[in-house]
């Protein structure tokens, strides 16, 4: 059996295992940790922890449901795609996510990420008819997956489908296009100040960058991973983009600046050809709907035109 044929039927068996089960009137899910998470009806107050959960559950039209959201939702550049997410009351979130603001809210549903959770937060917050869903969207197959769950437990099976489709047929729309360039991608998830991080295979901008023509510079590696200077310098990429914000309270020059400016890359293709790509709006670092942009962003950029960011 091919590789491509094993994993065509993975990717079928964990979609299948997320798909809703009607049961007695209520629905029943397994989340992307294997939990099997049960609803009478279709959640109305949810809370919410992170942006590309967040974006989905505005994409689903399932945003009058969210009753509380986790820090990173409200900032600036998630408020302007997601119009009054930062009205809404904000629980702290990450290592210092409180149990005690987010049950205040009475949510009957609480959507964590595998990488923001542990199994005490978990079950301090499965009391009472809090269901907590933990999801991971780490490729674009685990996004579509999670909003396939998402969708599922909101009551918004068919807009999900339909969700999918679209974004399945933007990206195929770009692959015909794009064909393969012969150019390649890195992608800067660090700033060099805290030691370089990039995206390996089994990412989503792994995947995004074959359906634009690239090759990833470090598609050698597993998901997300400490690199170096030196291999940076030595695979030599022809286009960089950057998944990191600008943040005025410690940074002094845009992300695309500061990487333009390190010593010693002056010579790598993408800096001498003004192909350093920042997205302010922060698409890229967010597994959920807008990926379809950053692919249409990057294959602009590769085809001769000026990259636009995602709208805002």
């Amino acid at each position: 059996m091919s590789k491509k044929l094993v994993s065509l039927f993975l990717t079928l068996a964990l979609v299948l295992a997320c798909a809703p089960v009607l049961a007695e009137g209520g629905i029943t899910v397994t989340d992307m940790m294997n939990r099997e998470i049960k609803l009478a009806a279709p959640a109305d107050k949810v809370v919410v922890m992170m942006p590309g959960d967040a974006e989905i559950l505005y994409a689903l039209g399932a945003q009058d449901a969210i009753v509380g959201v986790g820090t990173y939702c409200a900032k600036p550049e998630e408020a302007a795609v997601m119009p009054g997410i930062d009205q809404l009351t904000v629980v702290d979130s990450g290592y210092q996510t409180n149990v005690e603001e987010i049950l205040k809210l009475e949510p009957q549903l609480v959507i964590l990420t595998a990488m923001g959770h542990s199994e005490d937060l978990v079950n301090a917050l499965a009391v009472g008819n809090v269901q907590v869903v933990v999801t991971d969207a780490q490729d674009l197959e685990g996004v579509y997956t999670d909003i396939t769950l998402i969708g599922a437990l909101t009551g918004k099976n068919a807009e999900a489908e339909q969700l999918i489709a679209d974004m399945k047929q933007k990206f195929a729309a770009i692959s015909e296009k794009a064909g393969e360039t012969g150019k390649s991608l890195y992608v800067d998830e660090s700033p060099l100040m805290f030691g370089l991080w990039s995206a390996g295979k089994g990412t989503y901008m792994d995947d995004i960058a074959g359906i634009c023509g690239l090759t990833n510079i470090f598609a050698d590696i597993e998901k997300h991973q400490a690199v170096s200077e030196e291999q940076v310098l030595e695979r030599n990429p022809d286009i960089i983009i950057t998944t990191n914000l600008f943040d005025p309270s410690w940074m002094t020059e845009m992300p695309a600046d500061e990487i333009k400016g390190r010593a010693g890359w002056e010579n790598i293709s993408a800096i001498q050809n003004d192909m350093v790509v920042y997205d302010p709006t922060n698409a890229v670092a967010i597994p959920g709907p807008r990926l379809t942009e950053v692919a249409e962003m990057l294959f602009e950029l590769v085809s001769g035109g000026e990259a636009e960011v995602p709208a805002a």
